[in-house]
C-alpha cells in the first residue's frame, strides 16, 4: 500500500521549493516592521508568481526544438496545478480589485 500519493507530493515538493524564499521574505518583512503592514512581502510575492506564469513559462516553450513535439506524462498534475494556479489569480485580482479598489 503507497504511502504518498507521487502526484501530491510533487505538487507540495514544488510549491515549497518556489514560493519558501517570498513566504521567509514576507515574515522577515512584518516581523522587522512589528507587525505593521509592509509593501516588501506582498510585492515580492506578485512579482515572483508574474515571473514564474511569463517567464519560465516563455522560456520552457522557447528551448524546445521546432522539430520535437512534447507531450504531459502527467495530465492529472498538470490539471490540478493549472486549476489552482487560475483560482489564485482569479483571487489576487478580486482582492486587488474588488476589496481594495484604493490601494
Amino acid at each position: 500500500v503507497p504511502l504518498w500519493n507521487k502526484t501530491v507530493a510533487t505538487l507540495t515538493l514544488m510549491a515549497l521549493g518556489s514560493s519558501a524564499p517570498e513566504i521567509i521574505l514576507a515574515i522577515i518583512d512584518i516581523i522587522k516592521k512589528r507587525f505593521y503592514f509592509g509593501t516588501l512581502g506582498p510585492a515580492c510575492i506578485v512579482g515572483s508568481a508574474s515571473f514564474n506564469l511569463l517567464v519560465i513559462i516563455a522560456a520552457c516553450i522557447c528551448v524546445i526544438p521546432s522539430d520535437e513535439v512534447r507531450v504531459i506524462a502527467n495530465l492529472p498534475a498538470f490539471y490540478i496545478t493549472a486549476v489552482f494556479s487560475m483560482v489564485a489569480y482569479l483571487w489576487m485580482a478580486f482582492v486587488i480589485l474588488g476589496t481594495s479598489p484604493d490601494v
